[in-house]
């Protein structure tokens, strides 16, 4: 275990606007404790009209890079040197790399982070019919990986209809819009079913949707996390069904970053839920 970081420490952080609500320092603290890594991870809030001008000064003061949430998502893809093949694709980077020169370069997590939630649950099944909700930047991230873990035909529902259409023109073939009124009868022969809108999170509506004709044994993966088992995960649970809480796709979209910028590629165990999230779980 490392003592204070030295001089030579490595420097990231986080980046939003706010960003004290950000998990994210919890979840990097962890890890450069537990690899006892001289280095160091923070917090800066930019405001969107100081976005590029303070990423570019922190890239060129020679920060290692950012994770980057609410609202600068887009922003953060448009400054970029270079892009990965996710963040061109889903029109935002979530993960900053800089280089020399202060070099920029993009990169999206959050469908790897989903994916590898679903494989570490065991719930990743490849083929087969998927229905997700939503149609903002998770669930774009959600629809790219299940596309590249074989799901199809993966059945969008959102309650702006013309919004779940972008998607399925954005990200291609294997996609189905379903109109939000239908969005109980799309479960019908699915075998996944993601909740990757806000609603069902502590402090929003919650959703409305009727399992009856989600077969018994479909998983079903809500990304909210607070709490940790919504009230659709428990519904699923009492259904029989498998069920993933979306934790695990906040703890593994954070592996790339800490890879690229402290060279260690962390893992993801039951002492990093607790660190990350001991306040949502249940005692005991």
């Amino acid at each position: 275990m490392t003592d204070l970081p030295s001089g030579k420490a490595i420097v990231a952080g986080v980046t939003g606007w706010p960003v004290g609500h950000s998990r994210s320092p919890r979840l990097h603290g962890h890890w450069l404790r537990r690899y006892g890594v001289d280095g160091l991870y923070a917090p800066f809030p930019i405001a969107p009209e100081n976005f590029e001008p303070a990423v570019r000064g922190l890239a060129a003061a020679g920060l290692a890079g950012l994770n980057v949430t609410v609202p600068h998502k887009e922003a953060a893809r448009a400054l970029c040197d270079r892009l990965d093949d996710a963040a061109r694709r889903l029109g935002a980077a979530n993960t900053l790399v800089f280089g020399p020169g202060g070099a920029i370069e993009g990169r999206n997590t959050d469908a790897f982070g989903f994916a590898e939630n679903l494989k570490a649950a065991n719930c990743a099944k490849t083929g087969g019919t998927a229905v997700v909700l939503g149609a903002g930047g998770a669930a774009r991230a959600v629809v790219l990986a299940l596309q590249s873990l074989g799901y199809g035909p993966i059945r969008l529902t959102n309650r702006t209809a013309s919004r779940a259409e972008a998607v399925t023109d954005a990200l291609g073939p294997g996609i189905e819009a379903v109109p939000w009124a239908e969005r109980a009868a799309a479960l019908a022969g699915a075998t996944l079913l993601v909740n990757a809108t806000s609603l069902g999170m502590t402090g929003q509506p919650a959703l409305d949707l009727p399992l009856d004709d989600l077969p018994a044994g479909a998983a079903v993966n809500d990304i909210v996390y607070a709490p940790l088992e919504t009230p659709l995960l428990a519904a699923a649970r009492r259904r029989g069904c498998r069920t993933v809480d979306g934790l695990g796709m906040l703890l593994h979209q954070g592996r790339p970053g800490f890879h690229a910028w402290f060279g260690v590629d962390p893992a993801v165990d039951e002492d990093l839920r607790r660190a990350v999230a001991g306040d949502l779980l249940a005692p005991g």
